[in-house]
């Protein structure tokens, strides 16, 4: 038996035939299917207007109208059926300037990849192809339809969704379609700064992530969308600390090491975190190559790619402190119990870990710090590592210190007794107050 939201699709597709109208599954779930995997969602295609849509379903949106997509809502979930079109020109690399109502022939050859650009009619269980999708999907091909240059013109995005499609799927890329990308990669800059961050986390967090990092940089759009990259190539670092080669390479390494599922946080502070290095490489006189304070300059580096490409506040906040507190793990050993425990007590410590274990183990390997760190958290592991405060400023103020800035400094002072299990207890903590302040 079908799953729900693949029953309420077939029943839109069945009310509009039914109807008299031509009506298909179309797009990427035609292609999610005959890969045997269950679609997250259904587009569907039909001969019938817009308005002759609205008029055969009791709830619909019409959500792109004067583009032939009204949004259904069947089953508790939304449907896009759009009327079959053929597109007029394509004016700011993005969307065409009208459009024509047309036959299901001409619709698919204005859709992007052959694997995409097929149908399917649930009600005879036919597959619909017009531009040999099923042929290459079969040889695992991601092709453009038609000209290749003339459907990246038409939406500059589609090179980035060519990159997308290769990494998640794991096919290759039609040499022509390819040439096509790596020429037009210099005009992704016609793309907003949302649709093209969309595209990059999607292929930075897949598991082959790398395969996608490889394609970017081969291709140019890597260097176009994140041009400070191109700088970490030919960056020699110390051999002794980093025997895998430049800070490219260590970068390509360390996102080959990350497990499968990644946030967007951790994953981009890998690709970000040593973004610094090449503004802050000095040679000492006795030859040594040093990085001095790429971390803080990291982290603002950081910011500025980050707003740039439109990246929630919460994102940025989160990779932005993971590249400032990169170099800090080198010295968790030597830290007060208190400090300490500040330091894992942060919100994105995890990811930080994690960040941490990758650049020891694609460079010199010594994960001494990573362990520490792991018997630290069992042993913390009984209590919070912030419990609630033994003393507030509503307590100061009792006692009778004067309010003022250096409340601050006190409550600080009796966390971190408290943290290190010196003050167990409220008595004791204003005990100590008392006999410290006044």
């Amino acid at each position: 038996m079908s799953d729900p939201l693949e029953q309420s699709a077939r029943a839109i597709v069945q009310h509009l035939q039914e109807a008299g109208h031509l009506a298909f599954f179309a797009g990427g779930c035609v292609r999610d299917r005959l890969m045997g995997a269950a679609p997250h969602d259904y587009d569907i295609a039909t001969n019938a207007p817009p308005g002759r849509v609205q008029a055969l379903f009791r709830r619909t949106v019409a959500v792109g109208a004067q583009f032939g997509v009204i949004c259904v809502l069947e089953g508790g979930a939304e449907f896009q059926v759009a009327s079959f079109r053929a597109d007029g020109r394509y004016v700011d690399g993005r969307r065409p300037e009208s459009v024509t109502f047309s036959s299901p022939e001409e619709d698919a050859q204005r859709r992007d990849f052959t694997i995409n650009g097929m149908f399917f009619d649930p009600v005879r269980e036919e597959v619909v192809d017009y531009v040999g999708g099923q042929r290459d999907l079969a040889a695992r091909l991601i092709r453009a339809i038609g000209d290749p240059a003339a459907r990246f013109g038409e939406d500059r995005l589609r090179m980035l969704r060519a990159v997308r499609f290769g990494t998640g799927l794991g096919f290759d890329i039609d040499p022509p379609t390819w040439r096509a990308v790596c020429v037009a990669a210099p005009a992704i800059h016609a793309v907003s700064a949302e649709r093209i961050r969309d595209e990059l986390v999607k292929i930075l967090v897949h598991p082959r992530r790398v395969r996608g990092f490889d394609l970017l940089d081969e291709c140019g759009l890597l260097r176009e969308i994140l041009p400070e990259m191109e700088k970490l190539k030919g960056c020699e670092q110390p051999p002794q600390f980093h025997p895998e080669g430049d800070v490219f390479t260590h970068t390509r390494l360390m996102l080959s090491l990350l497990p499968a599922e990644v946030s967007v946080p951790l994953v981009f502070s890998v690709l970000l975190h040593d973004i610094a290095k090449p503004a802050t490489a000095t040679v000492d006189p006795d030859g040594r190559i040093r990085f001095n304070g790429h971390d803080r300059l990291g982290a603002w580096m950081t910011e500025e790619i980050m707003t740039r490409l439109r990246f929630s506040r919460r994102e940025i906040d989160a990779t932005v402190e993971a590249v400032a507190q990169h170099m800090a793990f080198k010295d968790v050993q030597q830290m007060r119990v208190a400090r300490l425990k500040r330091f894992m007590a942060r919100p994105h410590f995890t990811d930080e870990l994690e960040l941490h274990r990758v650049d020891c183990t694609s460079s010199h390997g010594a994960l001494d710090n990573y362990a520490f760190l792991q018997a630290r958290a069992e042993e913390f592991a009984a209590a919070p590592l912030i419990p609630p405060p033994l003393v507030t400023g509503h307590d100061l103020v009792t006692l009778g210190l004067p309010p003022g800035p250096r409340f601050k400094e006190i409550l600080e002072a009796v966390e971190a007794r408290q943290l290190e299990g010196v003050l167990r207890d409220r008595e004791a903590a204003l005990a100590w107050v008392r006999a410290e302040y006044r």
